[in-house]
């Protein structure tokens, strides 16, 4: 089996982990007025040190910051867009898990003025994170697709005096994504991952309708979110790899959707121009293998087959046997392994303990190296 020396890898992870408690009290101590900007950078820097040896120390050939520097995985990146501010309504998103609902809350955004870049956003984090990984370590930048503006505002977030025709909105905001795309290749970055939990979403009919209702066409909703994230990375270069991730949710060990990937499948995966597919799929929730029939030659699919939800360690002997029953439907040398989601996509983290990250890092490693050979 051919290894890769090209992102995605065969083992590979989302990116988000969990915050150790230095940082988390850093944070508190911030919002206190106890700590200035730099101390609390002094304190990330340390912490994202720390984090990228872990990575490494694992066996790991990717390495992100953690996203220790954000407080949400999408939200972070998307208020420093120019055009877009938050606003004092809030975002209620329902949540659930095994012991019952729980809710998520953030601020509503508006967009007052047209979309633009005005800053390379990111662009000192991954500068330092791509400064601090070792030699044959690939520097991973993740950031939210496209999608994600719209899918968290809808119609109701875009000011009709500002865009009276939504045609120029997706036109600015896929040349806004197009900018930051090429700035950040310009920095190196030769890993960039676009988060999209609406693709994933949209399988499930409880949010379809919950677009229909706010006044969008959900039932052709992805072939648009397709079209922008395609424009926003036309003019990549050969050098930068490009994948997107997508999940049904994930906050505190909770999930917000369900539903395979059979009613975006088709366009998805022969549509969509990124190099690799980061897929949930570590329960029933998830659906089945099928829709990768559509996964046309030389594009990557990377399982996520192992949940970041629970401390539980997968058995190699069950992650193989899924890992055997996906090949049924694509070949093997387009697969990868990793996990379902990122282990802290927001700062709270999931439910589990940093030793069972740290064990299940090791074990996506220690599969894939079983299954694809050891790079």
């Amino acid at each position: 089996m051919t290894l890769r020396d090209t992102p995605p890898f065969r083992a590979d992870h989302v990116g988000s982990l969990l915050r150790p408690q230095r940082l988390l009290d850093a944070r508190q101590q911030r919002a206190e007025g106890k700590l200035d900007a730099d101390e609390l950078r002094a304190v990330e820097d340390d912490a994202i040190r720390d984090v990228v040896r872990m990575q490494r120390d694992v066996g790991l050939r990717s390495a992100t910051d953690g996203e220790f520097r954000r407080t949400s995985w999408h939200m972070d990146f998307i208020y420093r867009l120019g055009g877009i501010h938050p606003t004092d309504e809030k975002i209620q998103v329902h949540f659930r898990n095994a012991q019952g609902d729980l809710e998520f809350e953030s601020a509503a955004l508006a967009i007052d003025s047209p979309v633009r870049l005005e800053e390379t956003i990111f662009g000192d984090d991954f500068t330092f994170l791509a400064g601090i990984v070792d030699p044959g370590i690939t520097a991973k930048l993740t950031i939210p697709s496209p999608s994600m503006v719209h899918y968290r505002g809808g119609p109701a977030a875009i000011d009709p005096a500002v865009y009276p025709d939504q045609e120029q909105f997706w036109a600015d905001l896929s040349a806004a994504y197009a900018e930051q795309v090429r700035r950040i290749a310009a920095l190196g970055c030769r890993y960039l991952q676009l988060d999209d939990t609406s693709l994933a979403y949209l399988n499930d009919p409880d949010q379809r309708r919950m677009l229909s209702e706010r006044g969008d066409d959900a039932e052709h909703q992805h072939l648009r979110y397709i079209k922008q994230i395609n424009a926003a990375i036309a003019d990549r270069p050969s050098t930068l790899a490009v994948t997107t991730h997508m999940c049904r949710g994930n906050f505190r060990s909770s999930w917000a959707a369900a539903g395979g990937y059979d009613f975006v499948a088709e366009a998805l995966f022969s549509e969509l121009a990124v190099d690799g597919f980061f897929l949930e799929y570590d329960d029933d929730r998830s659906g089945g293998f099928a829709p990768l029939r559509f996964v046309p030659p030389g594009k990557m699919v990377v399982l996520g087959l192992v949940t970041t939800k629970r401390g539980e360690l997968e058995s190699k002997d069950s992650l193989k046997r899924r890992i055997d029953e996906a090949a049924k439907y694509i070949p093997l040398e387009q697969l990868c392994l990793s996990g379902q989601c990122g282990f802290s996509s927001t700062v709270e983290g999931n439910v589990l303990t940093y030793d069972e990250e740290v064990a299940k890092l090791r074990l996506i490693v220690e599969t894939a190296a079983e299954v694809w050979g050891s790079s």
